[in-house]
């Protein structure tokens, strides 16, 4: 009787701590990001304002470890994305859907008419061997898609140049989500920005770009807003703010909870019983 007594506690404790967890996590759903996060505002004026850039003779580092230059991928447009291979969640669902826009792309404009690279920006920590490891892990097999790892050195000019901003957090980096569209001449002809573009947002520039297309971009800075998701965070176009997601974390709260009531719970009965057992022999 009085183990069931216990159990019952056990049992409401730890429904009631995961409910809690739950409920506090869909009001923290509802929190804008901080401001230590990354500015939004900023972090895309400072991509709008490297169109028409050229970008410089960077060295880095090929998946085998090889050297290098992006002036070695003039002469055909190219798409360029930032990545960092310690991201679960959004690099690799951003590289699968860039991955379907290349593909979509390739059967349209052919293979060798452009190229891709993807740089990993979070040095010394994106190495080849790390890249080439991402690149595995997620099927990335194109041909004319490369991961190049750049120096830690180079690392801010280099995104200062493509315009990409990001900041580091306590879960990895928030980071503008883009992909750059470069033509054949290394000016930065393009920003497409988001986790939802479709390959048509791809597909269109580099067509304008091989059939030789002026340099241009109708884009209108006020719009860029509703088009970007910074990292663990999601755009709310009805409030105009980012609300970041802790679903991950209260989830390990709640398994944690468990783990701590599943141990009280059998200490408490050894200790009982070893109680009782002294007592009988008394």
């Amino acid at each position: 009787m009085r183990n069931g007594w216990r159990l019952r506690i056990f049992l409401w404790l730890f429904l009631s701590a995961t409910c809690c967890a739950a409920d506090e996590g869909n009001v923290a759903a509802t929190s804008t990001t901080s401001a230590g996060g990354l500015d939004q505002n900023a972090a895309l004026r400072i991509s709008h304002d490297a169109l028409g850039r050229a970008i410089g003779q960077h060295r880095l580092l090929d998946r085998e470890g090889r050297s290098v230059r992006l002036a070695d991928f003039r002469g055909k447009p190219l798409l360029v994305s930032f990545i960092y291979t310690g991201c679960f969640q959004v690099c690799p669902a951003t590289t699968k859907l860039l991955q379907k826009a290349v593909r979509e792309a390739q059967q349209t404009l052919g293979t060798n008419n452009f190229r891709v690279i993807s740089i990993g920006f979070n040095q010394p920590a994106d190495t080849p061997q790390a890249l080439k490891s991402y690149a595995a892990q997620y099927g990335i097999t194109e041909s004319n898609w490369e991961f190049l790892s750049p120096s830690a050195a180079s690392v801010a000019e280099l995104t200062r140049e493509f315009g990409f901003s990001y900041v580091p957090t306590a879960a990895g980096f928030d980071h503008v989500l883009q992909i750059t569209v470069v033509d054949a001449d290394s000016h930065i002809y393009r920003q497409v920005y988001g986790d939802r573009f479709t390959p048509d947002q791809l597909t269109e520039p580099l067509r304008q770009l091989i059939n030789k297309a002026p340099l241009a971009d109708a884009t209108n800075f006020a719009d860029l807003i509703e088009r970007v998701r910074i990292l663990c965070s999601v755009y709310d176009p009805l409030t105009g703010k980012y609300k970041v997601s802790y679903g991950l974390a209260f989830e390990i709260a709640g398994g944690v909870t468990f783990l701590i009531w599943i141990l009280w719970f059998f200490g408490n009965e050894w200790w009982t019983r070893r109680r009782h057992t002294r007592h009988l022999r008394a």
